[in-house]
């Protein structure tokens, strides 16, 4: 069904009133003005003032070169700002739905409440949804080399930006109007595994006063880690480490139903052994950092048509690789596998089923992963009676493909009971089957995503009329935007032919239209008044209007105060809408199986289940309602200090229901078509746990409040140099979601913060980073039954990180720029983490901590 909602808001009211109290008479033409004005995040009109009524914190070009990263989502996932939902390649398994893709955060809301734009325009999202569903812009698409600064709104703004601006904006401007070449060759690697990124880029531009292209390129590789290379934190087993033990019940050698009972394969040895189960530990056998390679290119042309048209452009290519992978095919009593009596290899002389088992000899799984990005834009903009205007059309591609070929440990089940029903497959005892076995047992896999959109959008902005206390000004615009998505796995996971592996299914495509208005009036002569509203129409799920209201008083030059309030919106993902039968695996224990502990159960190991999802047509979009009140002071020319106070409500907020509150519910009845069991085995009222069914539904809200802080000073030692510090602070007050208080919990920090020391004297120079995450409590479901129980039971405490990051510079000459630096310089490994028994299995905090170690690295640059 589709819904208008249609809000008379003031903002619309107060518009109004301001457009039609006086006579929309421009004065530009009768007044010129020496200042320039500049476009900032979080507003169409242009201001001359940096600081508006919204905070912008902005990563420069020299911010960037002096962090020492070469992607763009090392550099992100340390802002303070960043949190829970932020994820990279780190960790990219096998059951990993956006391998070889990256996005930020912002407050913890997830990727999908992000808004990632580059130079104030969309772009196309990843055509494989992080989680199943969440859909995001793959920020390893983006080449460092290309880009000039970033702009990071910690504001709402979807009333100037529309949908998925419920936590703020990351607006990256590329480089633009070079002229020269700027060519810089970087390597380093770690001092622990063995690990290097090697990375080259080239600028080049040529123009005149009408006229100039700008060329970028560039190339980053980094080696592989895996986590047979990082000692404890590369096994499932942390009992040694004070933590759990997760490591499988589908082990090898494995487990079997004779006569009705689970029976342990004789040849299990004794470490393994955990009552009737054989465990396997598949931490070593998956990566910790993948492989990867990117090649990009962007090409930016503008040029002037005549005094007042200029004609812009910009063509973009960014081509991907890397891997991922896990341990051997996992197999269970779903995969249906028998082994006769007659089986030459048979020790127990029966027939008999397959419980759990692990085809380790037909190799490690593995994906390779490959993504394209296309981006073409093309433009004009000028000036008429004083008014600036601008439009443009976009056409924008991302294609991936995952694929995985016979040597890369990809069995079919049928295939394997073929080769079991012929006796020449030995499931038992743990041994290596022979190759033309494994050859005949397993297969090729391909997995195919497609994104496309085409936008067009015009705006215009200037000054109305003039008060008394300065010019109202004014910007409008007009946007249409076509997307469409489709996330095609391979046939045989259609069929459910290959076993234990997490597979997507999704396809939808919708239209967009937009129209906007923003004002801004100069109440008093100190005291300005910024007013948006927004309405975006959807094909599929219908319309929303959404306002924004804000304030900038400046009662003297050092002092200044801001205030925003604004509402949101972020519209169902195409992923979410189109989604087709798909698949997730949730380690969790089978408690009404398992209702005390007891090694001698079966049922007592904590298992991997699976979750299967389907779409749903009727979703409608999550609401939020943001605001902030802050200041900052100018004390001085050399001294700044902002202070910030932040709130964001999000409502209707699309989710699963958790898995386990559909447990709980539907698990003990045998009969449920919710929660699907197969039949129990003699002596039993519940059989295994086969499958969860579940969807997707507008159930979920979630609040956060908190306070920022930035502070910059300069201080000039003369002839011993220039020192520059600058400091990034973020206190999370509180994070609720669905009525549970996550604040300082897994994975929600209350401190975190960045500081800089950067000192420079004629051709040399040092920079020093640190950056502070905070504790926060550990394991979130304390029994690892599927149901978060944090706030009924305390853990331990993950404890807090400070990494130093170090860099000296020297100039040899004019144009060449030697760069020598470290991160974490102390070598610091991730703190201990038990973990959350799914995604955080190997005694640390995957998306927040890298185990790389220390890493060391060297840069030339050369300008001509």
């Amino acid at each position: 069904m589709k819904k208008n909602k249609i809000r008379v808001s003031p903002c619309a009211l107060a518009i109004s009133a301001v457009l039609f109290s006086q006579p929309l008479l421009a004065q530009q033409d009768e007044k010129t003005s020496d200042v320039e004005r500049i476009q900032v995040t979080g507003s169409h009109i242009k201001r001359t003032d940096l600081e508006g009524p919204s905070p912008v914190t902005v990563i420069s070009r020299d911010d960037i070169d002096k962090s020492g990263f070469d992607n763009l989502q090392q550099l992100l996932e340390r802002l303070p700002s960043a949190g829970a939902g932020t994820f990279s390649t780190r960790g990219n398994s096998q059951d990993s739905t956006a391998n070889g893709a990256a996005a930020v955060s912002l407050r913890g809301f997830g990727a999908d409440a992000t808004l990632v734009l580059i130079n104030g325009r969309r772009v196309a999202s990843s055509p494989f949804a992080e989680g199943i569903v969440n859909t995001f812009v793959d920020i390893n698409s983006i080449p460092m080399a290309a880009i000039e600064r970033i702009d990071i709104l910690k504001d709402g703004a979807s009333a100037i930006y529309g949908s998925d601006a419920v936590a703020g904006v990351v607006n990256i401007i590329l480089r633009k109007d070079y002229r020269g070449t700027d060519v810089t060759l970087g390597y380093g690697g770690t001092t622990g595994p063995n690990y290097n990124e090697k990375t080259f880029s080239t600028v080049w531009g040529t123009g005149d006063d009408k006229s100039n292209i700008t060329l970028i390129l560039d190339y980053f590789k980094n080696s592989q880690i895996d986590n047979s290379e990082l000692g404890r934190f590369g096994s499932a087993n942390q009992t040694p480490y004070g933590g759990e033990d997760f490591r499988s019940s589908r082990g090898y050698p494995g487990r079997f139903i004779v006569d009705g009972v689970v029976t342990i394969d004789p040849g299990c040895p004794a470490d393994s052994r955990a009552g009737a189960t054989c465990l396997y530990d598949y931490g070593p056998s998956s990566i910790a950092v993948p492989e990867a390679e990117r090649i990009g290119a962007i090409l930016s042309l503008n040029r002037e048509v005549n005094d007042n048209v200029t004609l812009f452009a910009e063509l973009s290519a960014q081509h991907n690789t890397s891997t991922a992978g896990g341990a051997a095919t996992p197999l269970d009593e779903g995969a249906g596998l028998t082994v006769s009596a007659s089986h030459p290899n048979n020790p127990f002389g029966k027939d008999i089923q397959i419980s759990r088992y692990r085809t380790v000899d037909a190799g490690n799984r593995r994906w390779d992963i490959s993504s394209d990005t296309l981006r073409a834009l093309v433009g004009l903009r000028g000036q008429v009676s004083g008014w600036d205007w601008e439009a443009a059309a976009q056409k924008g591609r991302s294609e991936s493909s995952q694929t995985g070929d016979k040597s890369q440990g990809w069995v079919r089940t049928d295939f394997l009971q073929q080769e079991i029903d012929a006796g020449r497959y030995n499931p038992f005892g743990g041994v290596q089957n022979p190759q033309s076995v494994i050859d005949a047992i397993t297969t090729s896999l391909v997995r195919q995503g497609k994104s496309h959109m085409t936008s067009a959008d015009a705006r215009i902005s200037g000054e109305l009329f003039d008060v008394s206390h300065g010019a109202v000004s004014l910007a409008a615009g007009i946007e249409y935007r076509k997307e469409d998505a489709v996330d095609e796995p391979d046939d045989q996971f259609k069929r459910g032919l290959i076993f234990g592996t997490e597979s997507v299914s999704a396809a939808a495509s919708r239209s967009q239209k937009a129209a906007y208005v923003e004002i801004s009036v100069p109440l008093l002569e100190h005291l300005e008044m910024q007013l948006a509203e927004r309405y975006d129409h959807y094909s599929d799920f219908g319309g929303t209007a959404n306002p924004k209201i804000a304030f900038h008083f400046t009662p003297t030059d050092e002092l200044s105060f801001r205030a925003s309030w604004s509402q949101g919106f972020r519209a169902p993902s195409l992923a979410q809408v189109g989604l087709g039968p798909s698949q997730e695996s949730q380690f969790f224990v089978d408690t009404y199986r398992c209702p005390t502990p007891d090694a001698s159960n079966p049922a007592c190991a904590s298992t991997d289940y699976t979750i299967v999802f389907a779409g749903n047509p009727n979703l409608e979009a999550e609401e939020s309602e943001s605001w902030n009140v802050g200041t900052i002071w100018q004390a001085t020319e050399d001294f700044d200090i902002s202070l910030d106070f932040w709130s964001i409500t999000q409502d209707n907020k699309i989710d699963e229901v958790p898995f386990g509150d559909v447990y709980m519910a539907e698990c003990n009845n045998q009969a449920s078509t919710i929660c699907v069991r197969r039949a129990p085995l003699p002596g039993q009222t519940l059989g295994e746990l086969d499958q969860l069914n579940n969807t997707f539904f507008n159930v979920s809200s979630q609040e956060a409040s908190g306070v920022d802080l930035s502070a910059n000073y300069k201080f000039d030692l003369s002839s011993m140099g220039l020192v520059k510090l600058r400091g990034e602070y973020t206190y999370l007050n509180k994070f609720e979601k669905d009525g549970q208080d996550y604040t300082g919990e897994y994975r929600y920090p209350q401190h975190r913060w960045t500081a800089t020391a950067d000192w420079s004297l004629n051709d040399w120079g040092l920079a020093t980073v640190l950056t502070y995450t905070g504790e926060f409590e550990d394991t979130p479901d304390i029994d690892f039954d599927g149901v978060l129980d944090f706030e009924e039971n305390s853990s331990r405490k993950v404890k807090a990180q400070l990494l130093v990051d170090l860099q000296g510079y020297y100039n040899l000459n004019a144009n060449t720029k030697l760069t020598l630096g470290v991160n974490n310089l102390f070598d610091e490994d991730p703190p201990f983490a038990i973990g959350d028994g799914d995604g955080d299995l190997y005694g640390y905090v995957t998306s927040m901590y890298n185990p790389r170690g220390m890493y060391i690295y060297g840069k030339l640059n050369y300008k001509f």
